[in-house]
């Protein structure tokens, strides 16, 4: 198989290739380090890593050599945001303030999970600075492009914006986001992948940068759930389990909620969503619209108090709001950090009161169906007037994670299905999302409507 013709491929699909010979981990490994340089790319990556990849690349080789592959990821290729720390490397948090810093001694935890589980550590991903942002602008190491949709650039989506990209250009089959708001699921659907968040806590956060720690959780972009679905078992240290066999669709129930969330959307975005659960209704999948109390009652204390995660974001970095280094930092970040400062001084107690009698009555609501919406309400809109206007920059911000911050005020697990793309060629997404803690769940009725939507 001729290297290029790899660039489409899922993880999986390239672990069964190594497994049968037809392709080696070290081909790969070096056809992806030299398309780092092209411009579908740039802006993409704030660091490689080709000596530890060579060297893992070259490690799996051998080990497929001997017949003991470490499982169905043995030699496949990831990336890193980078607020993960990769030994050997600074953990820049896409901020010039961190740009020198000291190299992370050691691998974050589930670093050395993928590690184990035979994966290629390529390098880290740019992102939004701090990853406080669902847009995926960033001043310090500029801002990768989305690789759909022709003319002037759009925004890939924040904060793992290099992480979308990368996966959605052909760089790697997967990569390793966080997503406290919605940093995963806004850029996977703004950039026509697969991103999926987990229960925060779910996996092992040590030697991650937190942003605000209570909503913080990692999470995957990829070509495909399945990918996903191994990806996830890789980084809680569970070797990948295999193919499962389809969900019967008579016992999945999807809830639609009534309100905002589908009815603001733009009518692109709308219609493709509707599209996407007709198909999956005629497929024999229960779904139905409905009022959701708690969701509604949620959304407005959200409104009248403000975010959470604002709030827990400017006391992580109270010291540096502080301290001369504040002016190095973007000023739409120091604009949200400073209205975090109000709402943790105003409406955080609040919110975080009422926060588990809202998950106890949404859990009652939904017994057991799984919520289904639009996981960004517009397509990717253009980068140059947000990079120049503030307001609109805030506005559209507050836009691109509307419905994915609310699901995680209510720590739902989710994942957004690409399901189409506006008349401009930009994708929409399709944000499926359960109780908190049921992950595995929402990943079995994904691959489900993965196969059904495809």
């Amino acid at each position: 198989m001729d290297i290029t013709d790899l660039l489409g491929l899922t993880a999986l699909e390239l672990g069964r290739h190594f497994g049968e010979g037809s392709i080696d981990p070290v081909s790969l490994c070096e056809a992806t380090l030299a398309g780092a340089d092209d411009p579908l790319l740039d802006k993409v990556f704030i660091t490689l890593t080709p000596e530890r990849a060579r060297r893992e690349a070259g490690l799996s080789l051998r080990r497929q050599g001997e017949g003991r592959p470490r499982g169905p990821l043995e030699g496949v290729t990831v990336a890193w945001k980078d607020v993960f720390d990769v030994s050997g490397t600074p953990t820049t948090a896409g901020s010039a303030i961190r740009r020198r810093g000291v190299p992370a001694p050691t691998d974050a935890t589930v670093v050395r999970c993928l590690a184990a589980a035979g994966m290629v550590c390529i390098g880290k991903t740019n992102l939004s600075e701090f990853a406080f942002s669902g847009l995926g602008l960033n001043p310090h190491f500029g801002t990768p492009r989305n690789p759909h949709g022709e003319g002037p650039s759009r925004i890939p989506g924040g904060s793992s914006s290099g992480s979308a990209v990368a996966v959605a250009a052909g760089a790697v089959p997967c990569a390793i986001g966080t997503d406290t708001a919605g940093s995963v699921r806004a850029p996977a659907a703004f950039c026509g992948i697969v991103g999926f968040k987990a229960t925060a806590g779910k996996l092992d956060r040590s030697g991650v940068l937190p942003l605000a720690p209570t909503f913080d959780s990692l999470g995957i972009l990829a070509r495909s759930v399945a990918d996903v679905t191994a990806v996830e078992a890789a980084l809680r240290g569970v070797r990948p389990p295999g193919a499962a066999p389809p969900t019967d669709t008579s016992r999945i129930r999807l809830v639609i909620p009534d309100g905002e969330w589908v009815d603001e959307a733009d009518d692109a975005v709308r219609e493709r969503f509707l599209d996407a659960v007709s198909v999956l209704r005629r497929s024999g999948i229960d779904v139905r619209r409905r009022q959701l109390p708690a969701l509604n009652e949620a959304q407005g204390i959200l409104d009248s108090c403000g975010s959470p995660v604002a709030a827990e974001a400017a006391l992580t970095y109270s010291g540096l709001l502080e301290s001369p280094e504040a002016d190095l930092l973007d000023p739409y970040v120091t604009n949200r950090l400073s209205a975090g400062r109000s709402i943790l001084a105003d409406g955080y107690a609040r919110l975080m009161r009422e926060r588990p009698r809202l998950q106890a009555a949404l859990d009652v609501e939904l017994a057991g169906a799984f919520l289904v919406c639009p996981s960004v309400r517009r397509t990717a809109p253009l980068i140059k007037p947000l990079s120049r206007d503030g307001r609109l920059y805030a506005s559209q911000e507050a836009e691109a994670l509307r419905n994915t911050a609310l699901m995680s005020f209510f720590d739902m697990p989710g994942i957004s299905l690409p399901v189409g793309a506006d008349e401009q060629g930009m994708p929409i997404g399709l944000l499926l999302s359960g109780s908190s803690a049921r992950d595995a769940a929402v990943l079995r009725v994904a691959r489900s409507a993965e196969a059904i939507l495809a």
